[in-house]
């Protein structure tokens, strides 16, 4: 996946493409591998970096949705439940099998989940990812060596899915062009092209962010699955129009393993104010959130609010022998939930906004896809594609992406059983650059498992731009660890103008750049 040969495709390219998609996250990117799968001519513009938003922030779950359960939404959690075990089977190198444990402090604590997580086990079916069951407090504590203990009467144990975000981003990138998509970061669009005669939308109006060079890019149909921005787009389409997002801001904490040191995760159903937090293992770390929070303002770069912070240590305290504090926070991320705003009137909490996605179409012949999670990518990008071929007038192709297996797919890799083991099929092309150099041989951090090598690969074939790109979603060691990241910047950069045939002026401006950003992902009070 090489940006220069990208660009040069979209250039070659001057017939209407059948697929112009708007946005490089979840959405987009599962629009554009099925589009492509489909054997439509599909281009995918992003602003930034795949993943840059919402979609390298979660809590790194593939999962039906307890909560929603809880909630009575039996069609949600019916369609995720199903997307959860086809994710598993088409990505195995990047989904993995989680076991969760919710700690009992009452005894009614045991039968009321029990009995919930049986139905979730049997609406899953055969794609299910084992039983649940009740453990006794033993076992409990067995299995959460640091739980709180005080008053625990045992546990309940599930399963659902745990996967890397990002990763997934870049592989289906890298999926969409192996199906001969041309998929391109820091493009944005900052137009669209319309039919003087009847108002249609026929294409979109771009600019390589890189070069500054603009684009008028003609298109059969135009998909808006820019996610948290998806309103700027419609407001292009129509000046004016309700806005259709209401953003939710979540934040998560990252801690040492000490905090978590066996493989089960902690699934809290009820905190003090209603919400669902989980403690991940990730990496060797421990993920802990989140928050949920209705905010007016849509950043690339949200920031924690300090009560969110509070309440994250707070909630992760009662539940944890050690309390955590604001020294253990060794990152600390915030994104925003592209939740679709409710028609009639203003909710007063996220709990009343639906998390099931819309696909909405305008007069003009704009396809926009709003709401819905990562666990639903696939189903989402069907919903879209099927809308998108009636729009267009395409011929009808039926989509594929239910058995399609996901760039790097490799039945003997198992996700999460080595620091390479995201690359699946493509681990041993990476350390085989290893062996080409010796400059590119060993650890570029040793205590996140990152090596060299992973910097280069990430520029030759996963189209990363800047060092933020590197160490924040090819690899994740801002996520998992800012102050570690920021003492491996320097080299990184000097690499990737080695690699890019840039100069020193520009690896000091990516260096500054990255202490900038990074500044946001640790307490500097800690």
């Amino acid at each position: 996946m090489n940006r220069k040969k990208q660009i040069e495709k979209l250039k070659k390219r001057k017939d209407p493409w059948d697929m112009i998609v708007v946005g490089g996250g979840a959405t987009g990117l599962g629009i554009a591998v099925d589009a492509a799968s489909r054997g439509f001519k599909t281009l995918l513009l992003e602003q930034h970096d795949f993943a840059k938003g919402t979609s390298s922030r979660s809590t790194k779950l593939v999962h039906g949705g307890v909560r929603y359960l809880q909630q009575g939404d039996v069609s949600l959690v019916l369609e995720a439940l199903k997307e959860r075990g086809l994710m598993m089977q088409n990505a195995p190198h990047l989904v993995r099998n989680q076991s969760f444990v919710i700690p009992a402090y009452e005894w009614w604590d045991g039968p009321f989940y029990s009995i919930g997580l049986k139905v979730y086990d049997l609406m899953a079916g055969k794609l299910g990812l084992g039983p649940s069951k009740h453990i006794s407090k033993e076992e409990t504590i067995k299995a959460l060596p640091t739980v709180e203990q005080n008053q625990l009467k045992g546990g309940i144990v599930y399963h659902d899915g745990q996967f890397d975000d990002a990763r997934m981003a870049v592989s289906l990138a890298m999926t969409a062009v192996d199906y001969n998509a041309v998929v391109l970061n820091y493009f944005k669009v900052t137009g669209l092209i319309k039919e003087p005669e009847n108002n249609m939308v026929s294409g979109v109006e771009a600019v390589d962010q890189e070069t500054g060079e603009k684009y008028e890019i003609p298109g059969k149909v135009v998909i808006n699955a820019a996610g948290v921005f998806a309103d700027s787009l419609k407001q292009m389409d129509e000046p004016g129009t309700r806005e259709m997002i209401k953003p939710s801001q979540g934040i998560h904490l990252v801690f040492d393993k000490s905090f978590l040191p066996e493989k089960f995760a902690i699934m809290v159903p009820q905190t003090s104010d209603g919400r669902v937090m989980f403690a991940v293992p990730w990496y060797n770390k421990v993920v802990v959130g989140t928050t949920d929070t209705l905010v007016d303002s849509k950043d690339l770069e949200p920031k924690a609010l300090e009560k969110e912070i509070e309440f994250v240590l707070e909630t992760a305290g009662q539940y944890l022998a050690k309390q955590p504090t604001r020294k253990d926070v060794l990152s600390m991320f915030a994104g925003l939930r592209p939740l679709a705003a409710p028609e009639n009137g203003e909710a007063k909490t996220t709990k009343e906004i639906s998390r099931h996605h819309k696909v909405l179409i305008s007069l003009s012949g704009l396809v926009t896809v709003i709401g819905g999670k990562w666990t639903t990518y696939r189903k989402m990008a069907e919903d879209a594609v099927d809308n998108a071929i009636m729009i267009a007038g395409l011929a009808e192709r039926k989509c594929i992406t239910s058995h399609l297996l996901i760039h790097g797919y490799d039945k003997n890799t198992v996700a999460g059983s080595g620091p390479m083991s995201v690359y699946g099929r493509d681990r041993d092309e990476v350390e085989e650059i290893e062996k080409e150099n010796a400059q590119y041989k060993g650890w570029l951090i040793e205590s996140l498992e990152i090596k060299k090598a992973q910097v280069v690969w990430a520029i030759r074939e996963e189209m990363a731009r800047t060092v933020e790109d590197v160490l924040a979603r090819r690899t994740r060691a801002l996520f998992l660890d800012a102050r570690a990241s920021l003492a491996v910047c320097q080299e990184v950069a000097e690499i990737m103008a080695k690699e890019l045939n840039k100069d020193q002026s520009w690896a000091d401006k990516q260096v500054t750049a990255f202490k900038t950003l990074a500044k946001q992902y640790f307490l500097e009070d800690a």
